[in-house]
C-alpha cells in the first residue's frame, strides 16, 4: 500500500507522509522507544536496598526528610531527621564534602528526588535520593525505630 500524503500541519509548511506500513512501523517502535527513554537509569537515585545497604554498612549519611507527624510512624535507626520545612533554616547540617556521601529519604521520593536536584544545582556532588522512600521501607518489614518524644498522630 502507498502511503497517503496528509496536509501538512498548520504554520509548518511541510508534509508528512503517513500509510498503513509507516503506522504499523510507528506503532511497533515508538512504545518500545518511550520505554527504553523513560527506563534510563538517574544518576541521582539510588534503589533502597542499595541504600540501605549503604546505610547500615556506615558508607552514607541519610537525612529523612519526612515532617515530624510521618517521622512518628518510624525512621530508620540513626537516620537523621530533618522535616522538610526546616529544610531552608538547617540546611548547611547536610555536609557538601565530596568524601561524604548522603542520602535524602522522605515517604516515597517524590520531595528527596526534587530536594537533591535543587542541591545539586547549588552545588552538592555527593547527595542522592532514595527511591522508594520509607514508606517502601515499612512495606518491606525492615527495622524502624521511633524517634524520642514522637507519637504517631
Amino acid at each position: 500500500m502507498t502511503p497517503t500524503p496528509l496536509p501538512a500541519a498548520p504554520g509548518t509548511g511541510r508534509r508528512r507522509l503517513i500509510g498503513s506500513v509507516s503506522c504499523l512501523i510507528v506503532a511497533g517502535v515508538l512504545p518500545v522507544a518511550l520505554t527504553a527513554c523513560s527506563q534510563r537509569p538517574d544518576p541521582l537515585r539510588v534503589e533502597l536496598a542499595e541504600g540501605r545497604a549503604l546505610f547500615e554498612a556506615k558508607q552514607v549519611l541519610m537525612f529523612d526528610i519526612r515532617e515530624s507527624s510521618e517521622h512518628a510512624t518510624g525512621v530508620a535507626n540513626g537516620a537523621r531527621l530533618l522535616p522538610m520545612s526546616q529544610l531552608q533554616k538547617r540546611l548547611g547540617e547536610i555536609p557538601r564534602d565530596p568524601q561524604q556521601p548522603v542520602l535524602i529519604i522522605c515517604n516515597t521520593q517524590n520531595r528527596s528526588s526534587k530536594v537533591v536536584q535543587a542541591m545539586k544545582e547549588a552545588g552538592w556532588d555527593n547527595v542522592r535520593y532514595v527511591h522508594g522512600g520509607m514508606s517502601a521501607w515499612a512495606r518491606n518489614g525492615w527495622p524502624m525505630v521511633r524517634p524520642f518524644g514522637l507519637t504517631p498522630s
